[in-house]
């Protein structure tokens, strides 16, 4: 910008007409599968073509050596992407009608899942290769005024994919119309230069769409605060790239803990004219990272981050703003204050969420590079496609203050060869040029291979994935003295599953397809939490983690990759349906210390168990607790603490394709001084009677602060519901009468109990749902089971252990409906949901 003045220019003659029309078309749209002869069937977008099923292992059955598992020899994988029908063709289409007087018309799709190819007319007028990629497309030669028939082909190939990909339009798409000259869509980038409680500085820079000359073009910018008032401004005339800078006093700085936001108002006018406007949503904060650690607006805190692959459980790939709400606040509410995009590029709803609920966010990219992981996977597309895809993910999310790094890559095989390292810094100052306000990380599996060619050292942000045993290695390895577990634990489990003995493993499969819930098994190459606890606890230099993962997702069901039935994965702190496992406490007592944490696992119904050693675990905020097992004390237990140095003397290493990796307590090592103590109270040798079970915890000075009691479930009785909310509004529109959003969702939590109230935690019954009333409809269901083949959309389902989750959906009709869940044999029940 050429010129900054200090007043606020003076428009006397103001004309609007003709500025800009931008909606979103989420509705009308008729989906065909396989060829646009084939029948069509009428959809709204987000849809997942896939997601109906029905599972069938022949889907997509790779026979592969997982090289990320150390596997040397290729073996059968039937459920590794899924074993939905995502493999295929499909077509969507529908009208779209261009008004009199936008000579400048586009669309953009936040994602289509997979190789766009998009007709106007029957013309091909635009295509992109990866499906994760928010792209857009200048219609404007094509699209006069009139009506228009807009229609997407998607291909969807085997093996392209490592998890469960989803298939469609799964992203929304939206249709911009202005004139000649505009702001170029994600030419605007807002960042925070400086700030304090005193005063901020926001530079905004702006590009313009400008094909002929920009005389008498002037660009002002206002700064609103979440009330509508204006806080700062700057105007001045324009040229074709532009930059100013905003003064704010007394800024609200976004964090976590308070997101707060403003609204950047940027109008483009000539003369009395106003040509285009902008909205853009941002948050005032600082980032730095050294070997002090990582600071958010000048304070030291550690990441206490998930990683999250981008499907929503039974609703599929395709994004929903209230259930991806629901996945936040459940995080949020177990101390996770970060979220990794793993392994692609987000969807910018996503973002705008964890703007808005406070959560942050290392937003990922690809995958792989030029090697390919799987055969038809985005190496096909790297060499051609990288610069666009990685201008792409930084220009459309850059204004996002919850984005706070990017991921150029995710255990990328070139790690070890000498093209890693010229790789990683093209891509490195690529994203640098884009945004330079945040760091570039990437995931590195291969700790020491990357170290040794130096894309290790080329990165910003250091990133190992797992390796605990190499940390120390790479500190030294790292220019700026820190690193980041960029993916830790891979601890997997089932949700009220337990196995016996319970003791520590790795790798271990039982006949059933379940992974006990005592938290006690991890992966080849990886660790439990409570490992991961120790550096981040004891190494200031370790800045934070990404938990692999915050919920069970589809696809990848190790380790039970060659086992059928088994279609999702294990490594969640909640399960697929998002019901919280054993896990997510002890992540909270780690992560929120501050809550009122009391959990006991298992649960006290074990018929033929009578006499046995039966384990008692309890996680819990509070230092000390005692266990009674019908009244009867089975003594204290109290939290260990220890030195990084205590802590490693007490490890056994094995060997691993990458070298030695930390596995089990050491011979020779005392019981009181297991690592596990420090997070967990555990009574190994309780034995089970049937009764209760009860937990008193103590506080620091010795005084009873809380209890809980478990006890032993009687025969199924009735059904129990329990919902997240039980009012909703209906569908959101715009001005012109567009949906605009994904439709609100209520879930329901379901449970099987006994006349008493008590969950009936084997209980495996066949539940059906009905909904009554024009407001609101059945969408989905889930429970969490991996090794289920029910599709998750018809209105019945069985109990896994005890529970599962309904979930519905609210259409446009304001109103109360009832939803009823009955069984055979069970006394059913009801529940009223209104909407607004």
């Amino acid at each position: 910008m050429k010129k900054i003045l200090p007043a606020l220019f003076l428009f006397v003659s103001v004309s609007l007409s003709a500025q800009k029309i931008e909606h979103y078309i989420l509705e009308d749209w008729t989906f065909h599968r396989g060829s646009l002869q084939s029948e069509g069937v009428p959809v709204c977008i987000p849809h997942d073509w896939a997601i109906s099923g029905p599972f069938d292992k022949e889907i997509d059955k790779q026979t592969v050596a997982i090289e990320q598992n150390g596997e040397l020899a290729a073996t059968e994988k039937t459920g590794r992407s899924g074993a939905l029908p995502w493999i295929g063709e499909g077509w969507y289409e529908r009208e779209i009608i261009i008004p009199e007087g936008y000579p400048y018309v586009e669309l953009v799709f936040h994602g289509a899942m997979s190789e766009p190819v998009v007709y106007l007319d029957g013309v091909e007028v635009g295509s992109w290769a990866y499906g994760y990629t928010t792209f857009v497309l200048d219609i404007s030669k094509w699209a006069k005024a009139g009506r228009h028939r807009l229609c997407v082909h998607l291909r969807n190939v085997e093996e392209s994919s490592r998890w469960y990909p989803g298939a469609g339009l799964y992203r929304p798409v939206q249709l911009r119309m202005g004139q000649e000259v505009g702001f170029r869509s994600f030419g605007l980038f807002a960042r925070t230069l400086e700030a304090s409680e005193e005063s901020a500085k926001i530079g905004v820079a702006t590009s313009l769409r400008a094909p002929g000359p920009v005389e008498g073009l002037r660009i002002r910018h206002r700064l609103l605060d979440n009330e509508g008032r204006e806080q700062a401004c700057a105007e001045g005339s324009a040229a074709v790239e532009n930059d100013c800078t905003l003064l704010l006093s007394n800024p609200r700085l976004w964090s976590p803990e308070k997101p707060y936001l403003y609204t950047l108002v940027s109008e483009l006018w000539r003369g009395g004219t106003l040509l285009d406007r902008e909205e853009t949503r941002l948050g005032v904060r600082t980032l730095s990272f050294s070997a002090d650690g990582f600071k958010l607006n000048g304070e030291l805190r550690k990441i206490k981050g998930v990683c999250l692959h981008h499907d929503l459980g039974p609703l599929g790939a395709a994004f929903n703003c209230s259930a991806f709400r629901r996945q936040v606040s459940l995080l949020k509410d177990i101390g996770c204050d970060a979220i990794r995009v793993a392994h692609n590029i987000p969807e910018p709803w996503q973002l705008d969420i964890c703007d808005e609920m406070g959560m942050m966010v290392m937003a990922e990219s690809v995958d792989m590079w030029i090697y390919p992981k799987c055969a038809n996977g985005y190496s096909r597309f790297f060499e051609d496609w990288w610069q666009r895809d990685f201008t792409n993910l930084v220009e459309v999310n850059r204004n996002h203050p919850s984005v706070i790094m990017w991921s150029i890559g995710n255990e990328i095989p070139e790690h070890g060869s000498p093209l890693g390292p010229g790789i990683s810094a093209d891509i490195q100052q690529l994203v640098h040029a884009l945004d330079p306000t945040r760091p570039c990380t990437q995931g590195m599996d291969r700790v020491r291979d990357a170290i040794r060619t130096g894309v290790f050292q080329t990165m910003d942000v250091p990133g190992c994935n797992y390796r605990l045993h190499y940390y120390r290695e790479a500190l030294e390895a790292s220019p700026g003295g820190f690193i980041l577990g960029s993916e830790t634990a891979s601890t997997v489990s089932s949700r009220g599953v337990y196995k016996f003995p319970a003791v520590e493993n790795h790798t271990h499969t039982f006949d059933d397809g379940q992974v006990s819930s005592y938290d006690l098994q991890s992966c080849v190459w990886s660790n439990l939490p409570d490992d991961d606890f120790m550096w981040q606890d004891k190494a200031p230099w370790v800045i934070g983690e990404f938990v692999w993962t915050g919920f069970d997702y589809l696809g990848e069901p190790t380790p039970y990759d060659e086992y059928w039935p088994s279609r999702s994965s294990y490594f969640g702190m909640f399960d697929l349906a998002g019901l919280p496992k054993d896990r997510a406490f002890l992540y909270r007592v780690h992560w929120a210390p501050e809550k009122e944490t009391l959990h006991i696992l298992p649960h006290w119904t074990w018929p033929g168990r009578e006499g046995e050693i039966t384990p008692v675990f309890c996680y819990t905020s509070y230092p000390e607790a005692e266990l009674f097992i019908n009244g009867k004390s089975q003594g204290r237990r109290r939290r260990v603490d220890m030195s990084l140095d205590e802590y490693e003397a007490t490890l056994d290493y094995v060997p691993t394709p990458w070298g030695d990796s930390t596995r089990f307590l050491a011979a020779g090592v005392k019981e009181e001084d297991n690592r596990l103590n420090r997070y967990r109270l555990r009574w190994m040798d309780a034995v089970y009677e049937p009764g209760e079970i009860k937990i008193v915890a103590y506080d620091a000075a010795g005084n009873v602060a809380a209890q809980k009691t478990v006890r032993t479930a009687g025969r199924p009785h009735h059904i129990e519901l329990l919902a997240d909310r039980t009012s909703l509004p209906v569908l959101s529109r715009d001005s012109s009468g567009f949906r605009n959003s994904t439709p609100e969702l209520a879930f329901i939590r379901v449970r099987v109990v006994d006349k008493d109230g008590n969950l009936c935690p084997s209980a495996d019954n066949q539940l059906y749902f009905s909904v009554k009333g024009k407001s609101l409809r059945f969408n989905s269901c889930c429970n969490g089971d991996a090794t289920s083949t029910e599709v998750f959309t018809e209105p019945t389902m069985k109990a896994f252990n005890g529970e599962l989750v309904l979930v519905v959906e609210a259409g446009d009709t304001p109103g109360k409906a009832l939803v009823k869940v009955g069984s055979p044999g069970l006394r059913p029940a009801t529940l009223q949901i209104s909407c607004h």
